[in-house]
């Protein structure tokens, strides 16, 4: 019998101690007692460092894809949480094995078709899943915990202009100031508290003379000078909790759909969590130049000489970046709706241009306009469509997979399973309150 293991371990420390060579000493062992399964080295499939409450993995991606080619007749796992630690993930790939006639076999629990057994393995799931979330918990509170002692850094990466002890990256006592940046940082503050000049003149000052920039890139944005001078470190004081994570509501071009990605959002300064570090520039000069950003963003000129209809809705094919109106001179004839590719590297981020033409945006707005009228003049046109979404037209192809492999699923589930599977897979139900809600009224 062709066999194939899946061995996966979810943090650095793990892998560092060799679990994934135990787990795959476990598994060769458990197949030698075996008469007549064999393995190959192509089909030891491993996820080193992957978390199990993310089904996107590149070993598990690997496995699914050899099962759907008949690869293997079985897959031997040391337990189910190394398969997935959600009950709904491990579900979706037991089914979706099953399906291809391969079956899978946890060494700590013999295969059984007994109900019980499968329902045991279930439950584990769930636990597995509970656990998970309790252990996150637990560390989040701990960090939060040392946090306010200040005994624990904020930073995942230091600060441009400082530097971290390797071994103790997260001790504070232990921060210096790596001088060549933080004279870079405290003419950043000076120049545009005193007024000098522009987030962007700073920004193409500092390309021009060939320093790095803080992620590494040889050019500078306004946007990277705009976090070096709104960052309190600078005066002593590395904050955790000042920006919050939250998914996207708008969306970067019209290309792309709406909530991809995440945005931040400054929170509430009574809900910082402040740790001291060694400071770079005075707090004088850092309070001169916060009121010289506020001042800005709320003075800042905005470029309505010319209309554009479409405006901020157009985005360009090759690059999907959105695009922009501008015309050459207040009293000229012809605007344009150029791609955020084309204009400076400080602006559009990117080191090549993009390659599309200008947009004439008279020809364009034409069009749309026209579009827009005969849709107002015609509401049967928006009733059709109604239709054709409500039937399942709009879905977009990833999802139609899904549902397909939803009514496959289905066969051989509960009305109760498949209805959590569906709400799953819709993005209805958030996996961390399966445990909660075991069940969803049909």
């Amino acid at each position: 019998m062709r066999t194939a293991f899946y061995v996966r371990v979810s943090t650095e420390r793990q892998q560092q101690a060799q679990t994934i060579e135990q787990q795959v000493a476990l598994l060769r062992a458990y197949v030698a007692e075996r008469r007549g399964w064999v393995i190959e080295e192509q089909h030891i499939f491993r996820d080193d460092g992957h978390t199990g409450a993310k089904l996107q993995r590149p070993g598990l991606d690997a496995l699914r894809d050899q099962a759907a080619r008949a690869a293997f007749d079985v897959v031997v796992v040391t337990a189910p949480d190394r398969l997935a630690r959600n009950y709904v993930h491990q579900m979706v790939i037991l089914e979706e094995l099953e399906r291809h006639g391969i079956s899978v076999v946890f060494i700590d629990r013999p295969p059984s078709d007994d109900p019980h057994e499968q329902l045991v393995t279930q439950i584990r799931g769930a636990v597995a899943e509970y656990e998970r979330t309790l252990i996150a918990d637990r560390m989040r509170r701990g960090r939060q915990a040392k946090l306010r002692a200040g005994r624990l850094l904020p930073w995942t990466n230091a600060a441009y202009g400082y530097r971290v002890h390797p071994e103790r990256p997260r001790d504070p006592t232990l921060v210096e100031i790596e001088e060549a940046a933080a004279a870079v940082v405290r003419e950043l503050f000076e120049s545009y508290a005193d007024g000098e000049a522009t987030l962007h003149a700073l920004a193409v000052r500092l390309t021009a003379r060939g320093i790095a920039s803080p992620t590494g890139r040889r050019f500078w944005s306004a946007s990277s000078v705009r976090a070096i001078l709104s960052n309190p470190a600078y005066i002593g004081e590395a904050v955790s909790g000042r920006l919050q994570s939250r998914p996207s509501r708008g969306r970067r071009s019209a290309l792309e759909p709406v909530g991809r990605g995440i945005s931040t959002q400054p929170t509430a300064r009574d809900q910082w969590i402040t740790v001291p570090v060694p400071a770079i520039v005075s707090a004088d000069v850092f309070s001169a130049a916060q009121r010289r950003l506020a001042t800005n963003q709320q003075l800042a000129r905005r470029n309505t000489i010319h209309p554009y209809l479409v405006r901020g809705l157009v985005s360009c094919g090759h690059c999907q970046l959105s695009c922009t109106g501008r015309a050459g001179h207040p009293s000229a004839t012809y605007q344009y709706y150029v791609c955020r590719g084309k204009l400076p590297t400080v602006v559009s981020n990117r080191e090549k241009h993009c390659p599309s033409r200008l947009i004439p945006t008279q020809q364009l707005d034409a069009v749309v306009w026209d579009d827009l009228c005969q849709v107002v003049r015609h509401p049967e046109v928006v009733a059709h469509e109604l239709q054709r979404a409500q039937a399942g037209d709009w879905v977009p192809q990833e999802l139609r997979r899904r549902q397909a492999s939803l009514r496959a699923v289905r066969v051989g589930l509960s009305r109760q399973q498949a209805r959590l599977l569906e709400a799953y897979l819709a993005g209805v139900l958030d996996l961390k309150r399966l445990v909660k809600y075991p069940a969803l009224e049909s």
